[in-house]
């Protein structure tokens, strides 16, 4: 079981690199490692096993993350319609995007960050991202609001990308023309 110790924080030289493609059909080790992931993930948010185990809550995970530097992400998150989205994937890569963007109206966290981050990450409004499942299925999500963010966050992982990266340091909340205002 993934914990907040196994998390490693800003500074970790394999949070700035860009992770390697995993070889499919997964190899068990591998599998173990993105099942993990979830396992965190869903742990997180249940208040019971979060308090338990001193778990910060998270939507999302990347192999990056836990010190592995391979393409795996677990995410699970409600969509606008509060639909529950739960994907633990396998190179997942964007396909493509809007050229409009959208914002969290509260900023964006990050497990390995253990500071706050003041300002505003613009992304993509919408994603189609395409990965492969535990399972060995191919699926192709197309994303909006915050599952599209959430989706972007993790993938920057795989990347060596933070999100305080995408932040104006001259003008943190500062708003691009356009961009649509996600409250969460």
């Amino acid at each position: 079981m993934i914990t907040m110790k196994d998390i490693i924080r800003e500074g970790h030289p394999t949070l700035r690199e860009k992770a390697a493609d995993v070889s499919l059909p997964a190899a068990e080790e591998d599998r173990q490692i993105l099942v993990n992931l979830m396992e965190y993930v869903q742990n997180s948010q249940d208040p019971e096993i979060a308090s338990k185990y001193g778990l910060r809550p998270g939507v999302g995970l990347a192999a990056p993350q836990i010190g592995i530097a391979k393409r795996m992400i677990a995410v699970q998150v409600q969509d606008d319609h509060n639909e529950l989205l739960s994907y633990a994937l396998f190179n997942p890569r964007i396909v493509s995007h809007s050229v409009e963007k959208a914002y969290l109206t509260t900023g964006e966290g990050c497990l390995s960050v253990d500071r706050d981050v003041p300002g505003y990450v613009h992304r993509y409004a919408r994603v189609t991202v395409k990965g492969t499942t535990l399972d060995g299925e191919e699926v192709k999500l197309r994303l909006k609001g915050l599952p599209a963010i959430v989706f972007q966050h993790e993938i920057d992982h795989l990347n060596g990308i933070m999100f305080y990266d995408h932040i104006d340091s001259k003008n943190p909340f500062h708003v691009q023309e356009g961009a649509t205002p996600i409250e969460r």
